[in-house]
């Protein structure tokens, strides 16, 4: 008769995801994940795989929880650069706060550590990218077709220039305690949308 799990699947995928977004996949060992999510060996093996498993199991659920209301805030009818302004802003905030800005982002964190020598990290650091690019473009799109950016801008381009900006944020304010620097470097990129 199989034994049932003693403990919640669910709480301990997301107790992973802290300990990889807190330390990095390299610095987090096996024993760190036994003695933080306090479960043994064979049942992280039995239930999510090897570590690298686990990781990316992390990875798509941090995807899934972070940031679902970008594209809410992007496609709101009415003007649409406000909106673009007050999400790259609230990435900058995010980096100068003192209390998120140490953890940084998961994905831009593993676009540094893993995606240049780990093809599955690094189609869920795009595919993450993407999910922030794609509603950035789309709104740009919409403020050129009602005049809010004049014709002679590119959307596409803006909107990756803002993105790689926004990426940037995060990585410069978790090495960083001069807030800003990151906010300066915001209004700035915002300044080319007028």
């Amino acid at each position: 008769m199989a034994r049932t799990k003693e403990f919640d699947p669910e709480a301990a995928l997301q107790s992973a995801l802290e300990l990889f977004w807190q330390r990095g996949y390299e610095a987090t060992s096996m024993a760190d994940l036994v003695d933080y999510l306090g479960i043994g060996r064979a049942s992280i093996y039995a239930t999510f795989g090897s570590k690298h498993e686990l990781y990316l199991k992390a990875m798509d659920r941090y995807a899934e929880t972070r940031d679902p209301s970008l594209l809410t805030e992007l496609s709101q009818p009415g003007p649409a650069l406000p909106a673009v302004r007050a999400v790259v802003r609230r990435f900058a905030e995010e980096a100068a706060s003192p209390e998120k800005r140490l953890a940084g982002c998961l994905v831009t964190n593993t676009a540094a550590e893993l995606a240049p020598h780990d093809p599955a990290a690094a189609r869920r650091v795009e595919l993450s990218w993407d999910h922030v690019e794609t509603p950035l473009c789309s709104a740009l799109i919409r403020a050129q077709a009602q005049g809010e950016l004049p014709e002679d801008r590119d959307p596409r381009a803006l909107a990756r220039m803002l993105f790689v900006l926004m990426q940037g944020l995060r990585v410069v304010g978790k090495a960083s305690d001069d807030p800003a620097r990151v906010r300066d470097a915001a209004e700035q990129a915002l300044a080319l949308l007028d």
